[in-house]
Protein backbone atom coordinates (compact mmCIF):
# COMPACT_ATOMS: atom_id res chain seq x y z
CA UNK A 1 0.00 0.00 0.00
CA UNK A 2 1.72 3.26 -1.18
CA UNK A 3 0.44 6.72 0.61
CA UNK A 4 1.76 8.95 -1.50
CA UNK A 5 1.60 8.80 -5.23
CA UNK A 6 3.97 9.85 -7.94
CA UNK A 7 2.86 12.68 -9.87
CA UNK A 8 4.04 12.29 -14.10
CA UNK A 9 4.01 16.22 -14.70
CA UNK A 10 5.26 17.34 -17.96
CA UNK A 11 8.30 19.24 -17.15
CA UNK A 12 9.19 22.38 -19.45
CA UNK A 13 12.21 24.12 -20.60
CA UNK A 14 12.41 28.25 -22.16
CA UNK A 15 12.59 27.33 -25.89
CA UNK A 16 13.35 31.33 -26.75
CA UNK A 17 16.53 31.02 -24.34
CA UNK A 18 17.80 27.74 -24.51
CA UNK A 19 18.24 24.33 -26.68
CA UNK A 20 18.40 20.61 -25.88
CA UNK A 21 22.14 19.21 -26.02
CA UNK A 22 23.58 16.13 -25.57
CA UNK A 23 26.82 16.26 -24.43
CA UNK A 24 29.41 13.19 -25.35
CA UNK A 25 32.62 12.40 -24.19
CA UNK A 26 35.30 11.95 -26.81
CA UNK A 27 37.40 9.97 -24.43
CA UNK A 28 34.92 7.42 -22.55
CA UNK A 29 32.00 7.93 -24.78
CA UNK A 30 29.56 8.51 -21.97
CA UNK A 31 26.49 10.85 -23.19
CA UNK A 32 24.84 13.39 -21.14
CA UNK A 33 21.69 14.85 -21.81
CA UNK A 34 20.66 18.82 -20.64
CA UNK A 35 19.84 22.53 -22.03
CA UNK A 36 22.52 24.86 -23.44
CA UNK A 37 21.78 28.69 -22.63
CA UNK A 38 21.87 30.29 -25.81
CA UNK A 39 23.38 33.58 -24.65
CA UNK A 40 25.81 32.25 -22.26
CA UNK A 41 26.67 28.95 -23.41
CA UNK A 42 26.26 27.22 -20.09
CA UNK A 43 24.99 24.10 -19.80
CA UNK A 44 22.94 22.74 -17.62
CA UNK A 45 23.00 18.70 -17.01
CA UNK A 46 19.59 16.82 -16.82
CA UNK A 47 20.23 13.07 -17.44
CA UNK A 48 22.76 10.70 -18.23
CA UNK A 49 22.32 8.78 -21.58
CA UNK A 50 23.39 5.32 -21.60
CA UNK A 51 20.53 3.49 -24.06
CA UNK A 52 17.71 4.83 -26.44
CA UNK A 53 15.00 4.37 -23.76
CA UNK A 54 16.73 7.10 -21.92
CA UNK A 55 17.34 9.25 -24.81
CA UNK A 56 13.24 8.73 -25.56
CA UNK A 57 12.75 9.11 -21.75
CA UNK A 58 14.77 12.26 -21.73
CA UNK A 59 12.25 13.53 -25.05
CA UNK A 60 8.86 12.40 -23.16
CA UNK A 61 9.74 14.43 -20.42
CA UNK A 62 10.40 17.59 -21.92
CA UNK A 63 8.24 17.23 -24.69
CA UNK A 64 11.19 17.54 -27.36
CA UNK A 65 10.36 16.73 -31.05
CA UNK A 66 12.83 18.34 -32.98
CA UNK A 67 16.41 16.91 -33.41
CA UNK A 68 18.61 17.19 -30.53
CA UNK A 69 22.78 18.08 -31.41
CA UNK A 70 25.17 16.33 -29.97
CA UNK A 71 28.69 18.34 -28.88
CA UNK A 72 32.11 17.32 -27.88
Amino acid sequence: MSLFKKKSSAKSYDKDTQKPVIKASICNGEQVAGFKDLHTGKFEEVMLICSTADLDAFRAMYGITEEITKEY
